[in-house]
Formats: structure tokens, C-alpha cells, sequence
């Protein structure tokens, strides 16, 4: 256990902390929490019972444990049967963000790719992606002229990944970048549970003038491996749903928020 800091600790950065040890060390009792921080355990309590609402960790008797592994991914195939009803809103959402003759990046992923397919109503598009799937699209929407990054194929998530992707993205300058992701909380940003993936997605950000979160809201509150944008990267989120007190957070750090749903 690391010693404590003499720098005193605001509550979102000492639950950003616990959730990082937690996803680190696994399980840890209250009692190291205190001694980490120099907070009472009712404090460390509170924390961990806000911690374990949002779904970041799991309370245990005397202290808390990972709920999921952050690091566990599973593959697009077995994603694209769920939350049908969301992506499609979401999609939705972010196709009245595109005009005739954009320059777009889509970042892999099933929202993406919902995405795309409406993409298809558009006129001179022009769309660079590491999504072979997206990348397929090009015969059936003529409108739509799309680039597919070289780079390793991902078995099971059918996109190119690696240096010569992120080298490729280089030469691209956009006018806005859609991207994926697999947790989301305002005060961590963005993240995804693969290194290679969060390489190519700050190329995609680095990339474009305007940068687009697609996230289901069942991702909020979750902190994935490796984060790969910052809040302040993140020009608009783009969810099928969010809370007012999230919504606020949001607008005082001047993220837009584009949403069908606002929950009270």
C-alpha cells in the first residue's frame, strides 16, 4: 500500500482513487482506505456506498471489491443482440450532427455501425474508419466514400489496430470523430478495457476539429483499463439517456449533451 499524500484529497478524486486501487489491488478494507486517505470510516463508507450505485465496485463486509474486471471485453458479435433500442436512438441522435459533405471518422463499434447504415441517406460523405464492417458499407451506399485504415485485424472485432493504423490516421484531418466506448464518468472521461484500442481512439480525437461520444447510459459511472479522452477532449456526448444531475455536470465543464431522455 502506498503511503498517504500530505495533499489533501476532494471527494470525486479520492472515489476516481478507490475505484483505480480496487480495479488494481481487487479487494481492500476500509480501514486501508482510511489509513490512504486521512478520512474517517464513515466517510470511506459513504464513498463506497455512492461507488457501488453507480456500478464501479461491489461493497463488501469491511470494504469493497472489483464488480467486473476492468480489463474484460466482450466481443462485438455477442453485443450486437443487446440494447438494440439505445444504439438505434443514439445513432439517431448523432446522424443530425452530420451534413452533406462532412469529413467523418467512425470509431469500431455496433452504435458506429448504426450510424453508418444512416449515413447512407447523406450526400458526399466521406468516412474514414478501422471498422471493416463499416468499411463494407461503401458497396451498398454510393454517397458514401469510405477509407479503411490499414493495420492488424482484431479477430472478433473485425477492425484494424497497431501502429500502421494509428500512422495512417496521421494523414487525415476531419471535421468530426464519432467514437465508441465502454465507460464513461465525468470526472475520468472515457475508457476501454484494450491499450491498442485507446491508441487509435486518441489518434481518431488528435484527428478531428470536433470530437462526438457515443454511450449508452448503462456505461456511466464505469471506469474501463485505460482511459483514452479526457472530459475536456469531448466536444459532445450523445446518449440515450441521463440523469439531471449528470446533465448539469456536464453543461458547467461545457460539454453538450444530446439525449431523448432526461431523468429527474
Amino acid at each position: 500500500m502506498n503511503s498517504k499524500s500530505d495533499k489533501p484529497v476532494f471527494a470525486e478524486e479520492r472515489k476516481i482513487a478507490i475505484v483505480d486501487l480496487v480495479g488494481r489491488g481487487g479487494a481492500i478494507t476500509v480501514g486501508e482506505l482510511c489509513e490512504r486517505f486521512d478520512v474517517s470510516p464513515a466517510t470511506i463508507r459513504n464513498d463506497l456506498r455512492d461507488l457501488e450505485r453507480t456500478g464501479a465496485l461491489m461493497r463488501t463486509h469491511g470494504g469493497a471489491m472489483p464488480r467486473q474486471r476492468t480489463g474484460s471485453e466482450t466481443i462485438l458479435e455477442d453485443r450486437s443482440g443487446g440494447n438494440v433500442e439505445a444504439r438505434q436512438s443514439i445513432a439517431a441522435l448523432a446522424l443530425d450532427c452530420v451534413e452533406d459533405g462532412d469529413t467523418l471518422i467512425l470509431d469500431v463499434g455496433t452504435t458506429t455501425h448504426e450510424l453508418a447504415v444512416l449515413l447512407g441517406g447523406r450526400r458526399n460523405v466521406h468516412v474514414v474508419t478501422n471498422d471493416l464492417r463499416i468499411g463494407c458499407l461503401a458497396d451498398k451506399y454510393q454517397s458514401l466514400d469510405i477509407h479503411v485504415l490499414s493495420g492488424r485485424v482484431r479477430s472478433g472485432y473485425h477492425c484494424t489496430l497497431g501502429a500502421a493504423a494509428v500512422r495512417s490516421l496521421s494523414d487525415f484531418a476531419v471535421d468530426k470523430a464519432f467514437l465508441g466506448t465502454n465507460g464513461f464518468d465525468p470526472e475520468h472521461g472515457a475508457s476501454t478495457p484494450d491499450a491498442e484500442q485507446a491508441e487509435i481512439k486518441r489518434a481518431m480525437i488528435k484527428a478531428a476539429q470536433k470530437r462526438y461520444l457515443l454511450c449508452d447510459s448503462g456505461k456511466f459511472g464505469k471506469l474501463s483499463f485505460v482511459r483514452f479522452a479526457e472530459i475536456d477532449q469531448i466536444d459532445v456526448l450523445i446518449t440515450d439517456r441521463i440523469s439531471r444531475r449528470d446533465l448539469e455536470r456536464l453543461e458547467r465543464i461545457d460539454v453538450e449533451v444530446r439525449t431523448d431522455r432526461i431523468d429527474d
